[in-house]
């Protein structure tokens, strides 16, 4: 069996408690070596076997695993954030599936969360933006023409930048060129939730000169929007004394 492992955004303990738990009882662990905090192989289990697929292509992580299964042993699968977001899971899953190999998902907190945290942010501000689009620049992999820095920018929503941090002069540019303000509130987090974190509020312009004064040019997550600034929004109707749910009678009406 395999468990493909959401390691979550850097600092050991936003690991979930059935992602360590699975780490504890791993025979075979194979984790991101490029992104995974490596203070996380420390659950491991005296005589875990232990492989870093950073320095691995498809073929041998899934030899690895193919070892481990005539073996009966189990299998963890360590990524980075949750593995749903730019894990190269599903590749993974296929070749496993010609296998005949079992596996399942334990999802973690994904960097675009950590990320927030670290900067005390609530993406999603009524009255500002009530979307946050995913995404990433196209570098050696391609993005689909409609999924462009260009397109997605007219939805106006927030937007988070992964894979990206190595160009923010293009990516700034790109922005400004579409349409976007360049006052639009932005902010920059390295490696966020890892000890040596750094953040950063500026704004679209600004983006390539706070990158390169801080030296960041990797490990980063690229926020834009006016969410960024937290302020001018609506607050919600959920908490609003006179608005009804399901749990309370708002005050003052008749619903």
């Amino acid at each position: 069996m395999v468990h493909f492992v959401g390691a979550g955004p850097g600092a050991v303990d936003l690991i979930t408690v059935r992602g360590k738990e699975l780490l504890e009882k791993a025979d075979v662990i194979i984790y991101a070596g490029s992104l995974v905090n490596p203070e996380l192989l420390k659950y491991a289990k005296d005589g875990c076997e232990i492989h870093d697929s950073a320095k691995l292509d498809l073929e041998q992580v899934v030899e690895i695993v193919k070892k481990a299964e005539e073996e009966g042993k189990m299998t963890v699968r360590l990524h980075t954030g949750d593995p749903s977001i730019y894990g190269a899971i599903r590749e993974q899953m296929d070749e496993l599936d010609k296998l005949g190999t079992g596996y399942d998902v334990t999802p973690g907190v994904s960097s675009f969360c950590g990320a927030a945290a670290a900067l005390n942010m609530e993406y999603t501000l009524p009255g500002v933006t009530q979307s946050v689009i995913i995404t990433r620049m196209e570098k050696r992999t391609p993005v689909p023409e409609r999924e462009s820095v260009e397109e997605l920018s007219k939805h106006g929503a927030t937007m988070v930048f992964f894979l990206s941090a190595g160009d923010t002069e293009a990516l700034s540019r790109r922005l400004t060129e579409a349409g976007v303000a360049k006052d639009t509130p932005a902010a920059i987090v390295y490696k966020a939730t890892w000890d040596d974190e750094k953040k950063f509020i500026t704004n679209v312009e600004n983006l390539p000169k706070v990158a390169a004064e801080n030296g960041i040019n990797k490990t980063a997550l690229i926020i834009v929007g006016n969410s960024v600034k937290q302020a001018d929004y609506e607050k919600s109707k959920l908490y609003s004394p006179d608005f009804t749910t399901g749990f309370r009678k708002g005050r003052n009406t008749n619903d």
